[in-house]
């Protein structure tokens, strides 16, 4: 994502229009336009003063890399080098998983703010999933704490204990 697709995407968010952005920001529509649409980048100072007044702020966090590890019969499992943190409204949302992880029951929502329903999106997620999977589905600290109670094949778990242990170390 672009600085000016987050920047639009938070004004949108925050229901205010580039007018309205720009009067609380003390700048004018045509440079928020500009930002937006890639003409101009804002400076990092301006960055943060735009997505203050549309109520975010501008947040440095580690990156998730990923990296294949071999499991039992051929099978391979994408493995973040630590765990991905998602916005409470996301990790606790209601959501239905793509037919390629859940091929027998399509269409089911799941209430990730139900623990049951957590494991069971997080197994899936764990076992077939992409690591765009794993960024959008599974909350590290709720990992962690599901973690002594998903069933998972004993290659899958151990390809992901490394990650966990390191969380629970620190």
């Amino acid at each position: 994502m672009t600085g000016g697709h987050l920047l639009e995407r938070a004004r949108r968010a925050a229901g205010l229009s580039q007018e309205d952005l720009a009067r609380r920001a003390h700048t004018s529509r045509t440079a928020v336009s500009a930002y937006e649409n890639g003409h101009k980048s804002p400076s990092l100072s301006t960055a943060e003063r735009l997505l203050a007044e549309a109520g975010y702020e501008l947040d440095a966090r580690p990156r998730v890399t990923f990296h294949w590890v071999a499991g039992a019969r051929d099978h391979r499992y994408e493995v973040p080098d630590r765990l991905p943190q998602l916005l409470p409204d996301q990790a606790l949302a209601t959501v239905q998983l793509p037919l390629r992880l859940n091929w027998s029951d399509k269409e089911r929502e799941y209430r990730m703010a139900d623990r049951t329903d957590r494991a069971r999106v997080y197994e899936a997620v764990l076992r077939e999933g992409t690591a765009d999977d794993v960024l959008t589905y599974v909350d590290g600290t709720l990992l962690v704490d599901l973690w002594p109670e998903l069933v998972l094949p004993r290659d899958l778990r151990a390809a992901w204990s490394a990650v966990i242990n390191r969380a629970l170390a620190n």
